[in-house]
């Protein structure tokens, strides 16, 4: 991303989205009297996160029993219930589905493949679903510190089954899921923690394995991804394109730095009891002030804060792109190198002017496809199409 020098006016800034992760699968009942069990408790929270100025819901759900859903079944009727209690709140469901173990002395691990691909076939569909890049180490304890567990199940982090947790995201998956969720309607919410695996979903951009808007989080957990340094934070935002929306996420109490600084840059921020259940001081913060504080802390910098209507369309919730040179000149990417061609490149004149005929051409073209749909429909004379198109 280029930083121009009005770019840090807050006039010139994107409304703030904010993400809300107030569910926390790896946290029990027990840990805090923030984490939401019945379906009830769970709807409330999203309500109360939107009310307090969270527009995009990070979504994982949880049985009568206090652990973590791996039933897509109650994926289904939880987003059946957000739709009607927040609807214009974009909804995001965690690609994991849940990560937590299913009874003591388990390893913390994410589902099978197959599992996972089923995220495509919910009902009604999610606007979003996140995506990581490339199998990796996701030690969620790494970075925790005794202080940071004291009084929740996590206690005794030398022992923790979140240490040996791995990300099962390989190439064979990714490129199948992806094309799954587009397929459905559904947009890529891509989970990135460092520059490798950036530059593997650029390559994929390139080759054409995804063709949409590039929305994306830097998740600074450590444990396999970068951890809360800025110099790392701003190597990857350096490296992130100018048409891409990028989300600052955090872990414990480093949260909170890390998100200031991510809305004074123009990026957007993320918050809950998924990421730190302390604020920058160490006491207990539930999501829903959370929230609060992120929203005093932009208006205090005299940004605006998205609506939920505005959060869908700074994240384009919605489009796809036609071809691989469409979607790489969108997220602002350079274009593909042609035959022959050499030194750095970038969109020329003749690139802008196949834009513009392509813009001149649109109406006609929608005109035409309007005209053949009628036409395929025998209940429609060939005179009314003509008509209707006209």
């Amino acid at each position: 991303m280029h930083f121009l020098d009005d770019s840090l006016l807050p006039e010139n800034q994107q409304p703030l989205v904010i993400q809300a992760a107030p569910y926390g699968p790896q946290w029990l009942p027990g840990d805090s009297d923030d984490v939401p069990v019945t379906m009830a408790q769970q709807v409330q929270k999203a309500v109360d996160c939107y009310n307090a100025g969270a527009t995009v819901l990070h979504v994982h759900v949880r049985e009568a029993d206090g652990k973590g859903s791996k039933r897509l079944s109650m994926f289904n009727e939880m987003l059946d219930r957000l739709r009607t209690a927040v609807p214009d709140m974009v909804l995001q469901v965690g690609g994991s589905i849940s990560f937590a173990p299913e009874s003591e002395g388990d390893t913390a691990r994410w589902l099978n493949d197959d599992t996972r691909h089923g995220l495509a076939e919910l009902t009604p569909r999610p606007d979003q679903v996140t995506v990581a890049i490339n199998t990796s180490q996701m030690n969620t304890a790494e970075l925790k510190a005794d202080t940071d567990v004291i009084g929740t199940s996590w206690e005794g982090l030398e022992n923790s089954p979140y240490r040996e947790m791995t990300i099962p995201a390989g190439p064979a998956f990714v490129d199948e899921h992806i094309r799954r969720l587009v397929a459905n309607g559904i947009q890529p919410h891509f989970q990135i923690g460092h520059l490798a695996q950036l530059e593997t979903l650029g390559r994929m951009i390139r080759r054409g394995k995804y063709m949409g808007p590039l929305v994306l989080n830097w998740v600074a957990i450590g444990g396999g991804m970068d951890g809360p340094n800025p110099r790392a934070m701003m190597e990857f935002i350096n490296h992130v394109p100018d048409g891409a929306v990028l989300t600052i996420e955090g872990t414990n109490r480093p949260t909170w730095p890390l998100t200031t600084m991510g809305i004074c840059l123009g990026m957007h921020v993320r918050c809950g009891i998924e990421d730190t259940l302390q604020d920058d001081l160490g006491q207990r913060i539930p999501s829903v002030r959370q929230v609060e504080k992120l929203v005093r802390i932009s208006r205090e910098l005299n940004r605006e804060i998205a609506t939920g209507k505005e959060a869908g369309r700074i994240y384009q919730i919605g489009v796809q792109y036609g071809s691989i040179e469409e979607t790489l000149a969108k997220d602002g990417y350079p274009p593909l190198r042609k035959p022959g061609q050499r030194g750095f490149l970038h969109y020329d004149g003749a690139y802008f002017a196949g834009e513009s005929q392509r813009a001149a051409e649109a109406p006609r073209q929608a005109r035409v496809a309007r005209r053949l749909a009628l036409l395929a429909d025998r209940a429609w004379s060939a005179t009314t199409a003509d008509a209707l198109a006209d």
